[in-house]
């Protein structure tokens, strides 16, 4: 079994979570395009149970979690926020889906290598500090069992990785080696429009 990609879904939860957005009291703080794309995301994996382990002093938090949120309800999962504890609150969530890490908390690493997916793998959604990690570095601090199938970056406010993780036996990024050794990412800045590129480079 696998996560299966529905376009959709993934449709109705990014209305789900843009319309939950517009009608909150406070509106959105700060960029909604962090917001948007997980819960767009989370339609479309169809995920089950949905995790978001936010920094909560960040000023667009809030806009991301109500997004998840909206997402979850459109997809008839469940949604549950990791506020402090990482450690005793992941061992209460067997079976993630779909996880959203603010990479800004003090003990994100110790919430990836506490997530526990379920038999169809997992989606790892790392935003908010503007660092690129290698997805092997990534891999080694997850749990036993489970290694980091494909990795992209989208520049997206600061930056956005997402890994997709698989569970048992099989072809892992760990496992690959391309010619040069390492694959490494190169940033573009089109001075005349200000637009950010990015390649890989193999």
């Amino acid at each position: 079994m696998k996560l299966v990609w529905c376009p959709e879904t993934a449709s109705q939860a990014f209305i789900a979570g843009v319309s939950a957005l517009s009608e909150s009291e406070h509106g959105p703080a700060g960029s909604a395009g962090v917001a948007e794309l997980v819960s767009a995301m989370a339609g479309g994996w169809n995920a089950q149970l949905v995790v978001e382990a936010p920094e909560v002093s960040a000023p667009d938090s809030a806009t991301t979690s109500l997004a998840l949120a909206a997402a979850a309800q459109r997809t008839g999962g469940r949604y549950a926020r990791v506020l402090a504890d990482a450690d005793r609150a992941m061992v209460e969530l067997d079976g993630v889906d779909f996880l959203v890490v603010d990479a800004r908390r003090r003990d994100a690493a110790a919430v990836l290598a506490a997530a526990r997916p379920g038999p169809r793998g997992m989606v790892v959604v790392r935003h908010g500090d503007g660092m690129l990690r290698a997805a092997k570095a990534l891999e080694a601090s997850m749990a036993a069992g489970t290694r980091v199938v494909r990795s992209v970056y989208l520049p997206i406010d600061k930056g956005v990785e997402v890994l997709h993780v698989g569970v048992g036996k099989g072809p892992s990024i760990q496992g690959r080696r391309s010619p040069r050794g390492s694959n490494r990412w190169i940033r573009h800045v089109d001075q005349e429009t200000g637009e950010e590129h990015v390649f890989r480079r193999q």
